[in-house]
């Protein structure tokens, strides 16, 4: 649970639940309130600096983004002056110019700069277009100039999945200065969104040193997401290494690590918090501890002995709740009744012990898709079987996901037509427009069109091939995504209108939506929060109320087992059924664009994800199914 935000500093471990920690942390209930905190902490020492410059340390990438709109917000609304501000940024990319909109000096303008009233001189961006023989001086000049301001009053911070701060990479030293350095693979593939495709992705960068960073009076690094939670448990919690230039951190004497929800769901305190304190044991935190208990000793649910409670620092849950016996008999039997053939619900049987109700016997459904294939990459299998069992199908494709088409694929479409209707001028122009593209930073209207018809025809092949009438999809183009970039807009209420148009038109009983927050884009993230704003206008529609809405995960992580409310084993040969229909979304096999930190095509990843999901229910105590797909209940 997030905490009342105090981002005074706190010495690390200083109550018992933080015991394990070595850095200060602050958890917000959301992006918007931690940055917003952070931009006023920011904004109060701008104006409590009277007799001298305020230096200010500067980071990029889509961490810092809102804390530079609020600041932008403050310099127009409230009169916050910069002219007393020198900053000094982390880190550029080598070799790249500073009008390249990938670069860090395009960046850094687009979102602050050029919104405020800074002097120019006062700005200061690593260059990425020097002479290899000028780049060492070049570098120390820079730590020079901070170091004759007296250092750093303030450094924002972001942190990499390798745990670089900066782009301090793994195995950069402690007294590392301004340099140039070899930028890591993971932190090359986690950039590749941003120069379309990894191979366009600079090797090198220059970057500011871990010194001249913990030299700084005040640190806050920021971490959103579920997929920063991994680097920043090691962070905070771990063995100052090398290995994690970020955890060197621990030394500091001011610092803040800034984090929402999902970034710090692997703190102790939060990921198994009976090992730090006495716990409030609901039921969610029961299922969860058993289920870890289980992990620990390597034994199935009805196995575990009141030692192994006891011996792992369960004694409390047993004090609370009983017998060992007893617990062990309500876990396997919640997990139990997770398990079902029937993702609609089995008509004529009682429900009491099934996640799905028996009635209506034929339900409408709506799956909500972010991207054109996530419908059948995520729950291809529950896909299948609904419709095999006689509900009402629909299928709403968030996004057009044009961006995810390589020039390469589009041009190969538009080379059959032209083969096939060689005198069409407006093919011919097409392709011309299409090969110029790699040098235009915004894909046109027109190709993003073409690629956006690639997606759809692949959608329904797809349709076709698991017995899907195409009328029953719906390709809603949300306008957030329609950028021709993959930075997206903001989403507005064209965005939650056009959604709550389509759940009023089809008032389905049941609604299947994307809970896969670790999407390296976000483009989950917005759909599912379109979504939910839409649910909370439709709240009082009568209709509602016979909808239950099961969020999936699948293309970029899974449910952890205790999460999971309703789970639909899969047979060998729908596992091959979900392949092939994932298959007929050509453009994103063997080469996908965007792949996070796995670089398997979809369809192994998911295969292994729900294979996992099979083998976890079995260790416990579960029949042995081949594979699994899982659900989360969402109550609006």
């Amino acid at each position: 649970m997030a905490i009342p935000l105090n981002l005074n500093y706190v010495p690390p471990g200083k109550y018992q639940e933080t015991r394990f920690e070595k850095i200060h942390n602050v958890t917000a209930v959301s992006e918007a309130e931690g940055a917003r905190w952070v931009a006023e902490e920011i904004a109060a020492q701008i104006r409590s600096c009277i007799d001298r410059p305020f230096v200010l340390g500067l980071a990029t990438g889509s961490s810092p983004i809102r804390i530079y709109q609020y600041l932008v917000q403050m310099h127009r609304e409230e009169g916050l002056s910069f002219k007393n501000v020198i900053t000094f940024n982390l880190d550029e990319y080598y070799p790249i110019a500073p009008t390249d909109v990938q670069s860090y000096h395009h960046f850094m303008h687009e979102h602050l700069f050029d919104h405020i009233d800074i002097n120019p001189e006062n700005v200061h961006i690593p260059k990425g277009q020097l002479s290899p023989e000028s780049i060492r001086p070049y570098c120390q000049s820079y730590d020079e100039k901070i170091a004759d301001l007296g250092g750093l009053d303030f450094q924002l911070l972001g942190i990499g999945r390798t745990g670089h701060i900066g782009f301090n990479e793994p195995g950069s030293h402690r007294n590392s200065a301004t340099r140039l350095i070899s930028l890591d693979p993971v932190t090359r593939a986690d950039a590749a969104k941003d120069f379309n495709g990894i191979d366009k992705v600079p090797t090198k960068a220059i970057t500011m040193g871990i010194d001249t960073i913990m030299n700084a009076k005040r640190i806050i690094l920021l971490a959103w997401g579920q997929h920063k939670a991994p680097i920043v448990s090691r962070t905070i919690e771990g063995t100052m290494s090398e290995a994690v230039p970020a955890t060197f951190l621990q030394e500091h004497n001011n610092i803040t690590c800034l984090l929402d929800q999902e970034s710090s769901s692997d703190l102790t305190r939060i990921n198994t918090p009976w090992l730090v304190k006495d716990c409030d044991w609901t039921d969610d935190l029961k299922k969860k501890a058993i289920i870890w208990l289980c992990e620990q000793t390597k034994k199935s649910i009805l196995k575990l002995t009141q030692r192994d409670y006891n011996e792992y620092g369960l004694s409390d849950l047993l004090a609370t709740a009983g017998r060992a016996y007893d617990l062990n008999v309500w876990m396997f039997n919640q997990l139990q009744h997770t398990i079902t053939g029937w993702p609609g619900g089995k008509p004529n049987f009682s429900d009491e012990n099934r996640p799905e109700r028996a009635e209506p016997a034929h339900k409408r459904c709506l799956i909500f898709s972010p991207h054109p294939d996530d419908d059948v990459i995520s729950m291809g299998g529950t896909f299948a079987r609904l419709i095999d069992q006689g509900h009402e199908v629909h299928v709403a494709y968030q996004t057009s996901g044009n961006i995810a088409v390589s020039d390469e694929d589009a041009l190969r479409f538009l080379e059959v037509y032209e083969n096939t209707f060689p005198d069409n001028a407006s093919t011919r122009e097409l392709k011309k427009e299409l090969l110029a593209n790699e040098e235009v930073p915004v894909a046109t209207k027109s190709i993003r069109a073409i690629k956006g018809a690639i997606r759809r025809s692949e959608c329904m092949g797809a349709a076709r091939f698991l017995k899907l009438p195409v009328s029953q999809l719906h390709f809603m183009d949300l306008p957030f995504y329609e950028t021709g970039t993959v930075k997206k807009k903001d989403p507005t209420q064209a965005d939650v209108d056009q959604t709550i148009e389509l759940i009023k038109k089809l008032r389905p009983h049941q609604i299947y939506a994307a809970g896969d927050l670790a999407d390296p884009h976000g483009t989950h993230r917005i759909c599912l929060d379109v979504l939910f704003e839409a649910l909370k206008t439709l709240k009082s529609e009568s209709f509602m109320k016979d909808c239950w809405v099961w969020l999936y995960r699948g293309a970029w992580q899974e449910w952890d087992i205790h999460e999971i409310e309703m789970a639909i084993p899969i047979s060998p040969d729908q596992v091959i059924q979900k392949r092939n229909a994932i298959l007929y979304h050509q453009s994103q096999k063997d080469r996908v664009m965007f792949q996070g930190e796995d670089n398997r095509e979809f369809w192994l990843r998911a295969e292994e994800r729900n294979r996992d999901t099979a083998l976890k229910y079995n260790e416990l105590g579960m029949a042995e199914y081949e594979s699994m797909e899982a659900f989360r209940r969402y109550f609006f």
